[in-house]
C-alpha cells in the first residue's frame, strides 16, 4: 500500500549535482511564471492526451473535448467521491498517500533526515505550542490524483494565512534533500471542528507551479464540502491535531509505522475520535 518511487526528472534535479544546479536556476529565474501561462493556454491542450496515457487515467472522449487547456484538465472534479458522514470518523480530505508523524517536544516532527518545527511551518509560535505531543498527518497528492480537497468535519474555518515560498517537489527524494514543507509556498487555517477540536490544515504547493485556491474563510462549513483545490502540480496537505484527539484505524496504524505511506481516497475513514474524547 506504500509508495516510494521518484520519477526520473526528480531523481535528476535532486539527486545529481547538475540537476541541483539546474533546479537553482529554475527557482532563480522564476520559470514557473512561464509554465503557468502556457498551461493555462489552449496551446497546452495536446498535453492532456499524453498525460492521460502515461498515468492510465479514466477519461472519455467527451470529457477530453470539454477541456480548453491542461489547467482545465488538471482541475477536474472526481465524479465518484463518497464521504463517510459518521461524525466520530476521521476522514481523508483528499486522494493521495498518507503518512503520520508524532509531534515531539519543541513542536517538531521528523521525516527521514529532515526535521520540521510547527512554528516554521505556520510562522506562528503561540499556535504551534498547542500541538506539542499531538499528531501530524501528511497527505501527498501525486500528479495523477484529483486535486480537490474537502473539510474533514463540521467546523468553523478561520482566516486563510498565505505564506509565499519556493516550489520544490514533494516527492520523497526532495524531502530528503530539503525541508520542503517549510520552504514551499503554502496556506494554512485554523478549523474549530465539532469532533476533533482545533485542527490546523495547511496546503503546500509543489514543483514547479503550485497554485492554491481556497474558496472561503471565516465561515461555518460542513463535513465533505469542498474546501479548495490545487492547480497544475502534485501537492501536499498537512493536518495538525492536538494531543489525544484522534486514533488511527487499527488496520492502518501498523502500515503507517516508521513514516510509511498508505494510499487513501477523499472522504474515506482513516481514524476515529479517541475514546477518552468521546467520553467527555
Amino acid at each position: 500500500m506504500g509508495v516510494s518511487a521518484n520519477n526520473g526528472s526528480i531523481r535528476f534535479l535532486y539527486g545529481t549535482v547538475p540537476g541541483r544546479w539546474l533546479l537553482r536556476l529554475i527557482m532563480k529565474t522564476r520559470a514557473d511564471r512561464l509554465a503557468v501561462r502556457f498551461l493555462w493556454s489552449a496551446s497546452s491542450r495536446p498535453m492532456v492526451g499524453s498525460y492521460v496515457r502515461k498515468h492510465d487515467l479514466p477519461l472519455t472522449r467527451e470529457q477530453y473535448r470539454s477541456f480548453r487547456s491542461f489547467r482545465d484538465f488538471f482541475a477536474r472534479v472526481r465524479p465518484d467521491v463518497v464521504i463517510d458522514r459518521e461524525g466520530s470518523h476521521l476522514i481523508s480530505p483528499c486522494d493521495g498517500y498518507l503518512s503520520v508523524f508524532p509531534i515531539r517536544e519543541g513542536s517538531s516532527f521528523a521525516i527521514k533526515s529532515s526535521y520540521y518545527r510547527i512554528e516554521d511551518l505556520l510562522q506562528d509560535a503561540e499556535l504551534a505550542k498547542n500541538y506539542e505531543g499531538g499528531d501530524c498527518l501528511i497527505f501527498r497528492l501525486c500528479a495523477s490524483d484529483y486535486h480537490h480537497y474537502c473539510y474533514i468535519d463540521d467546523c468553523y474555518q478561520g482566516q486563510n494565512h498565505y505564506i509565499p515560498g519556493a516550489l520544490h517537489s514533494v516527492q520523497p527524494l526532495a524531502c530528503e534533500k530539503f525541508p520542503v514543507y517549510t520552504l514551499n509556498r503554502r496556506s494554512w487555517c485554523l478549523m474549530t471542528t465539532e469532533h476533533f477540536g482545533p485542527v490546523v490544515q495547511t496546503e503546500i504547493g509543489a514543483l514547479i507551479v503550485g497554485g492554491i485556491a481556497n474558496e472561503r474563510e471565516n465561515a461555518r462549513v460542513r463535513r465533505g464540502s469542498e474546501k479548495g483545490h490545487f492547480e497544475l502540480s502534485g501537492s501536499t496537505i498537512v493536518l495538525l491535531f492536538e494531543p489525544g484527539r484522534i486514533a488511527l484505524l487499527p488496520e492502518l496504524a501498523p502500515l503507517l509505522a516508521d513514516g510509511q505511506e498508505v494510499r487513501v481516497l477523499q472522504g474515506m475513514q482513516i481514524g476515529t475520535v479517541k475514546e477518552e474524547q468521546m467520553a467527555c
